[in-house]
């Protein structure tokens, strides 16, 4: 307690110490510039002067926090418009004060450059300290909960009272596996975790299993809504409607969203009283920031991009995060090429945008994101579900257990550590539930390895031409595009849709190429003229290499395709055939693929909007790569390695997951059990409509009855 009480104590006085010298230089960098403004005498030496500026400046720091606070309760009767003129006129006293206060009085203003000084010198002073406070996450908890505080006073919120149920936070740490949050544990990169699992432990880790599609928007939808049903990946094409669906566009994900809404007649897990913050999906929630799937709405209720307007109207707020903005770009440019100086392999292309891109998912968005739910925290939400992206982002072009994703995960539990301070000041209790959607898979891409793409590949099995050079796969991370397509949406500019593996934006006829899509290492391949999901025995008639060259390469693990008479196969190398119906986790094209596969890919096969031929690479179990069809050197969005493994880690004041500790599989799964750690404490509900337009208007309110 002591030696934490000193760190503070000594960075609070280098805090002092430069914001003293920096201030004394202003003044002397002013006195050089304002003819009627003056430190020294006709024949004061350079340190003498400097010694004037240096009293000069400590005598106004130090009036200025004494005598401030007196003057401000004077003056509260005193309107508003002429408070501000009195400001500047008092700035500018104290300024002459100190001037007169230094040991030997040689400074001299008039004062029309007193004035003019003081309000330099205090903007300095002021954005030098915000400056320095960028990493203190105690002094930025303390500012936030004043501004939360003043806000909640003019509203006249008082918050809940204090016989109120327990609320809930779920903080979603994208793209962190099990085993990556155990390893960063027992490494000592997360302590505040490590506190909650150690010998006296406060939370249980459980680990759960996702779907085929390994990725936020099938996992997050699951989560939030309950469902996630005809979601085969990340990416996909739909033949009935002509339409590309990606998880990640605004357009794509509200219309994901009012899917599940009609599925479930439900508007979601956050509909009493809840707050979705950073989320590809609302969760039915009332209080929204950063939610992809709200981003093009018009109106102040559902205006999700105004978190960004609340955050940065804060001037503290745009310091910090701009500072910290500067300093992640600085960052990435310097770990990008000490990777290419060193020779690492594998790797991936990390210039242009590429480092504005991190900054702006490890930086920004986790800033305002965390404010937000500070901010709800203090208002006292029933529940709040928010998203950091920040190490799936950098672990997608730095791999996921390279040095650059650990510091992203050191940084996260700093956040983590933030969050769990605040709860301690909120109006209610707060229990805190961390929760991954997916992990990631390391791995050479298929390009990499190969030299081609997987649209080389199916152009070659088909008899197309194939380009000389191949081409770059548009990378799939969520954070990468979210932000530019959300932005154009809002502007009402339209967004292109991406047809190929490569992207592109025309749509094709139905006499087209096949469309090859890639989601991580899972390839979705579709012959948009075929009306219907094409059988086998349809594609061997029209491609007769196109299967055997797929299941024989040697970076293909897997095809799914529907048989003649309806049920589905998977195609293996060496001629392996299994039926759906038969196939097992321990034998078989799926053998390397972990516990839970062949479930996961029947499910998949029952999705109306299953591509033609499903596509999975290649597994090696004993180094856990996998091949993204993307350029990407941490994956996820197929079966194989990590990126299956998701973790829940929760307090043990909640029900364990699973009675009897078996495994929880599937985001649906996980949606129940958060369902009922809400209902457990805000009593029961149920659904009392659906708006059929949207679906986003249905209301859940306590059942009158718990029986």
């Amino acid at each position: 307690m002591f030696e934490g009480r000193g760190r503070t104590a000594g960075r609070a006085l280098v805090r002092v110490a430069v914001v003293w010298a920096v201030s004394a230089l202003t003044m002397l960098a002013l006195a050089g510039i304002l003819p009627d403004f003056q430190l020294q005498g006709d024949d004061d030496s350079l340190t003498r002067t400097a010694i004037t500026a240096a009293w000069g400046a400590g005598a106004f720091g130090l009036l200025s926090a004494l005598v401030w606070p007196f003057l401000v309760r004077a003056l509260l009767l005193v309107p508003a418009v002429l408070l501000g003129l009195l400001v500047f006129f008092l700035n500018g006293s104290l300024l002459l004060v100190a001037l007169k206060v230094t040991p030997d009085g040689g400074g001299a203003a008039d004062p029309e450059n007193a004035i003019v000084v003081a309000a330099v010198m205090s903007a300095v002073a002021s954005a030098t300290s915000t400056a320095l406070a960028v990493r203190d996450d105690d002094a930025y908890r303390r500012r936030l909960s004043r501004l939360a505080g003043r806000r909640r006073r003019r509203g006249g919120e008082d918050g809940p009272g204090p016989a109120v149920s327990p609320g809930m936070l779920f903080l979603q740490l994208d793209g962190v596996g099990h085993q990556v949050l155990l390893d960063a544990v027992a490494d000592g990169h997360m302590p505040t975790v490590a506190g909650w699992l150690g010998e006296r432990p406060t939370h249980r880790l459980t680990p759960w299993r996702t779907d085929w599609s390994s990725q936020t928007g099938a996992s997050q939808l699951g989560i939030l809504h309950g469902t996630n049903h005809d979601v085969p990946a990340f990416r996909w094409y739909e033949k009935d409607s002509g339409r590309l669906m990606v998880s990640n566009r605004p357009a794509s994900a509200a219309e994901l969203q009012r899917r599940a809404v009609e599925r479930t007649r439900d508007a979601g897990l956050l509909t009493l009283d809840g707050a979705s913050r950073g989320n590809l999906f609302s969760g039915g929630a009332d209080q929204l920031a950063l939610v992809l799937s709200m981003a093009a709405r018009r109106g102040r209720a559902t205006r999700s991009r105004a978190g960004y307007r609340a955050y940065f109207t804060d001037p503290a707020n745009a310091v910090r995060t701009a500072v910290s903005f500067v300093a992640e770009v600085g960052r990435e440019i310097g770990q990008s090429t000490r990777a290419r100086v060193r020779g690492d392999r594998p790797r991936v292309r990390r210039g242009g945008l590429y480092p504005l891109i991190r900054a702006f998912a490890t930086v920004v968005e986790r800033d305002v994101v965390v404010a937000a739910v500070i901010g709800d925290m203090l208002a006292g939400r029933a529940a709040v579900y928010a998203d950091l992206v920040a190490y799936d982002e950098v672990a997608h072009h730095s791999g996921p257990h390279s040095r650059d994703a650990t510091r992203v995960l050191e940084r996260l539990d700093r956040s983590i550590a933030l969050l769990a301070k605040v709860a301690e000041h909120a109006p209610r209790s707060y229990r805190l539930v961390l929760l991954s959607d997916h992990g990631q898979s390391p791995g050479e891409t298929f390009r990499g390895a190969y030299g081609l793409t997987l649209r080389d590949l199916v152009r070659a099995g088909c008899g197309l031409p194939v380009p000389r050079r191949a081409g770059h796969t548009r990378s799939g991370a969520e954070a990468r595009y979210a932000a530019w397509d959300a932005v154009r949406t809002a502007l009402h500019r339209p967004v292109e849709d991406e047809l190929t593996e490569g992207g592109g934006d025309r749509r094709p006829a139905r006499d087209s190429d096949p469309i090859v899509l890639a989601s991580g290492n899972l390839g979705l391949i579709s012959f948009p003229d075929v009306p219907e999901r094409m059988s086998r025995e349809q594609i061997d008639r029209r491609h007769p290499s196109l299967l055997r060259t797929l299941a024989n390469h040697p970076g293909i693990g897997f095809l799914l395709v529907r048989g003649e008479a309806g049920g589905s196969v998977v195609l293996g190398p060496g001629g392996a055939e299994v039926p759906v119906a038969e196939l097992d986790d321990d034998s078989g094209p799926l053998a390397t693929m972990g516990p839970g596969a062949a479930d996961a890919v029947r499910r998949t096969d029952t999705f109306p909007h299953v591509a033609d031929i499903m596509v999975n690479s290649v597994h090696d179990p004993a180094t856990g790569g996998v091949h993204a069809f993307e350029e990407q050197i941490g994956s996820h969005g197929g079966l194989g390695g990590e990126q299956s493994n998701a973790f829940l880690l929760s307090p043990l004041t909640l029900p364990a997951p699973v009675p009897g500790g078996g495994p929880l599989a599937g985001a649906e799964q996980v949606h129940a059990v958060l369902k009922r750690w809400l209902y457990d404490g805000l009593g029961p509900q149920i659904p009392l409509g659906t708006t059929p337009v949207t679906g986003t208007e249905t209301r859940r309110e306590p059942a009158p009855d718990a029986g």
